[in-house]
């Protein structure tokens, strides 16, 4: 059985975008799971929540209940990055995004990554005892994945991508930050522990998180969870090529319910 799942953060209105990555999720796999991602505590309303509900059953979805919501699960990112601290691959990261941002201009020419500049590594070379002194002072951290060292451990990895394998990078976005002083979790982590917990099988998803593909790929080798199978699927794009944005309320769901648009309208819409 193929086991997929759409996972929106309910910080805003669902849009055309939404609606193709869902749809898409639905018609892929045998059991459709919904999850929502609601760690961002600063942008997550519960009243998108409930937007979200109703627009996916406009559209003619359903799904498993109950629906899961990251939020509750804080203490299963808490133990898998135990997990990682055990093995001394988690160091503290006491700098700001400008002092990064400057250290990265001293050194002339960065490396890049996917998400831009990749960080410098400032912090890694910092004592246990330095890093565990600050935090107790006080000072703001967040936590950083010693990629090298986890690669290092797990050995050469591949993701199987559409029935082909590839070969993970998992340097490509450095020491990401997989934790903060006020939040046990990351994106990468989080998604990687519910998709083993929901038995997701196959993810599809935008193809603007293919990349995210291998570091997701080298944090599940090291929590020894299972792999998933892969379909990165083509972006809606608007007329001048580029994504859409929650913040483009002409786009959402809602207003285009609100304009008359069928379920039929916007599937026509985004070509499915």
């Amino acid at each position: 059985m193929i086991v997929t799942r759409f996972a929106p953060s309910p910080t805003g209105l669902l849009h055309l975008g939404h609606a193709y990555a869902a749809i898409t999720a639905y018609e892929s796999g045998d059991d459709f799971l919904l999850r929502i991602e609601d760690i961002d505590k600063g942008r997550s309303r519960d009243a998108f929540i409930l937007r979200i509900f109703y627009d996916l059953k406009w559209l003619g979805l359903s799904w498993d209940e109950p629906t899961m919501r990251q939020s509750t699960r804080m203490g299963a990112y808490a133990e898998a990055l135990v997990n990682l601290k055990a093995r001394g691959l988690v160091y503290p990261c006491f700098c700001t995004r400008a002092e990064i941002a400057a250290e990265i201009a001293r050194a002339g020419e960065a490396q890049h990554g996917p998400d831009g500049p990749l960080y410098p590594g400032t912090c890694r070379a910092l004592s246990r005892e330095e890093g565990l002194a600050r935090m107790a002072a006080g000072e703001s951290y967040a936590l950083r994945l010693d990629v090298a060292q986890a690669a290092a451990l797990t050995g050469p990895l591949t993701f199987t991508e559409r029935g082909l394998r590839h070969a993970v990078e998992p340097l490509r976005f450095g020491d990401i930050v997989i934790a903060r002083k006020d939040m046990p979790t990351s994106y990468h982590l989080a998604v990687v522990v519910d998709d083993a917990h929901q038995q997701v099988s196959l993810v599809t998803r935008g193809e603007d998180l293919l990349a995210a593909t291998h570091i997701q790929r080298l944090l599940q080798a090291l929590l020894k969870l299972p792999e998933p199978a892969y379909a990165h699927h083509p972006l809606v794009l608007d007329e001048n090529g580029k994504k859409f944005s929650k913040r483009d309320g002409a786009v959402s769901l809602e207003s285009l319910r609100d304009a008359g648009a069928t379920p039929a309208d916007i599937r026509a819409r985004i070509g499915l």
